[in-house]
């Protein structure tokens, strides 16, 4: 096995063009990235403080601020927004499209900037994060779909791991822009900083007028010759190559083997198998936040500061630039480990520099210069494990584990589980770590919490994630239905062809498709054999 990644031999075609297309959608991470990133440090900014205070003096420098349940408000408002909107996201990439679904999302995004940079008052303010935070989540759900569907088998992980990297950009932007108009004694203070979101917007929209559709939601639409053209477009062949026909045939099998199992409602995503990915999709997500990453990119700047350590700013830049370095690793690693191995490696790593965190800043205080320094370095070492690991890879494995017929829907709800965790601790986290009345002054000890998910993390794993590198997205659906435990899932080899299973004929309600697999092997012992003389001179 070599050290790169390179496309299998004898695959016809390039996938130059599906790797692009990837790659720009991934964009859309620059705008979950970006907005969240950029409240942290407009939290801090002096100006802005003064300017949204009701009257509330921060204890620890006696300036004007807002109060601990208004930072919680206007934290987690974003979440809140994000969580409907990934629910959305579903009705809207079913009925609109995946192309159309990302330019109504980026639309809806830009109206809530447009709020945010108006506002000079904390209602308003408030208003523009949820309108942008509803924008974000239908995003965040579209965005893996459209990857997945688009992508190549054997680089997918590495295509949808850069929607993570794009999100990790974005909070890398939020921290300079920040930095550089955090001393401004003006509204350019946040505006600025709020106002740049309209660019990422307009870049989606322009360039989604452009791209084709997904040949799975075409096919999905009974649209065949659309998803011929849309495939030779991304595999660069023509629509008439074998090659391109063999994969849409398969595709087009495989969705009406699906259902033929049964309908594409909500109700069956909580059926049987759909129900054993469905819970794996959202656990994933949820421990995703569970780790405490978004403690970091959230409220990183406020905390360095409460924690004693001089120019916060400056420390939240530098976690971030570690942040978008580390996640590399992961979009490689992704494909040559496999996604079980990744994460399982990035759950143990993040743990060990959670709880290191937590036992020092215990035991020697948080106001202490060598506490300080290991809070430093040990964040830096757990976003590391977290970029490389758990941030892209819950991406990958969410946007390959569920079958065409209920993938939007499937989605968008572990989706939702992700930004449902993430507005729960963006809300309770204020209240964890603050010294006020009734706040549980947790400081460090924090670190405690975030750590034991990480041991979670661990189990979860070992007994929730199937091993899905290499596979094609219906050759997922094999290994859902054949393999019954996650640990066994190493090593699979499918062996099922959905086009074999349709001419087949067979009764698919009342068959395992183990049970199937062995009638087409039985169709295929007695079919005439072809030994190679020419019938036509007879």
């Amino acid at each position: 096995m070599g050290i790169m990644l390179q496309k299998p031999e004898g695959v016809a075609g390039s996938a130059v063009p599906a790797i692009i297309v990837g790659l720009f959608v991934a964009f859309g991470g620059v705008l979950y990235g970006y907005d969240t990133g950029t409240i942290g440090g407009i939290l801090a900014m002096k100006y802005w403080r003064n300017l949204f205070s009701t009257g509330y003096k921060n204890g620890k420098d006696g300036l004007p601020d807002v109060s601990p349940s208004q930072s919680s408000e206007i934290v987690s408002i974003l979440s809140a927004g994000t969580f409907f909107g990934a629910l959305t996201a579903a009705p809207l990439a079913d009925n609109l499209g995946r192309r159309l679904g990302m330019i109504v999302s980026s639309v809806v995004f830009i109206f809530g900037v447009i709020l945010q940079t108006a506002a000079t008052a904390i209602p308003l303010f408030v208003a523009g994060r949820f309108f942008a935070g509803f924008g974000v989540g239908l995003i965040s759900a579209i965005v893996p779909l459209y990857q997945s569907e688009t992508s190549p088998k054997w680089i997918r992980g590495a295509i949808v791991g850069c929607y993570q990297l794009s999100i990790t950009i974005g909070l890398l932007l939020a921290s300079i822009v920040n930095n550089s108009t955090a001393g401004r004694q003006d509204t350019g203070s946040y505006r600025i900083p709020i106002a740049v979101q309209f660019a990422w917007g307009l870049i989606i929209i322009i360039g989604m007028l452009i791209l084709p559709e997904t040949p799975r939601y075409l096919i999905k639409r009974n649209r065949f010759n659309q998803a011929a053209k849309s495939l030779s477009r991304l595999r660069r062949l023509d629509v008439d190559h074998p090659a391109l026909i063999e994969e849409l045939g398969e595709i087009q099998a495989n969705h009406e083997y699906e259902l033929s199992l049964g309908k594409a409602t909500y109700l069956d995503c909580f059926k049987g198998n759909l129900l054993k990915r469905l819970l794996t999709g959202c656990g994933l997500q949820s421990l995703q936040q569970l780790t405490g990453v978004n403690f970091i990119f959230y409220y990183g700047t406020s905390f360095f500061q409460n924690s004693g350590i001089k120019n916060p700013f400056i420390i939240s830049l530098i976690t971030n630039i570690v942040n978008v370095c580390s996640t590399f690793p992961g979009l490689y690693l992704v494909e040559k480990w496999g996604r079980r191995p990744l994460l399982m490696m990035g759950a143990i790593g993040m743990s060990v520099c959670q709880l290191i965190v937590a036992s020092v800043g215990t035991a020697l205080g948080d106001g202490n210069l060598v506490a300080n320094k290991v809070l430093i370095a040990f964040v830096c070492f757990y976003i590391f494990f977290f970029a490389s690991s758990w941030g892209p890879c819950a991406w990958v494995v969410t946007g390959e584990i569920f079958p065409l017929k209920v993938r939007a829907k499937s989605l968008s709800m572990t989706t939702a589980s992700n930004w449902l965790l993430n507005w729960a601790i963006a809300y309770a986290t204020p209240y964890m770590v603050n010294d006020g009345p009734g706040d549980a002054n947790l400081k460090s000890k924090v670190f405690f919490i975030w750590g034991g998910f990480c041991v979670i993390c661990t189990a979860f794993v070992y007994l929730c994630i199937y091993e899905t590198k290499g596979l094609s997205l219906e050759q997922v659906d094999e290994l859902y239905a054949k393999v019954a435990h996650a640990w066994q899932s190493k090593g699979f080899v499918p062996s099922v062809s959905f086009q074999e299973v349709q001419d087949l004929g067979a009764n698919v309600r009342s068959q395992s498709l183990a049970e199937i697999e062995q009638g087409v092997g039985r169709k295929k012992s007695v079919a005439p054999v072809d030994n190679g003389v020419d019938k036509e001179k007879y």
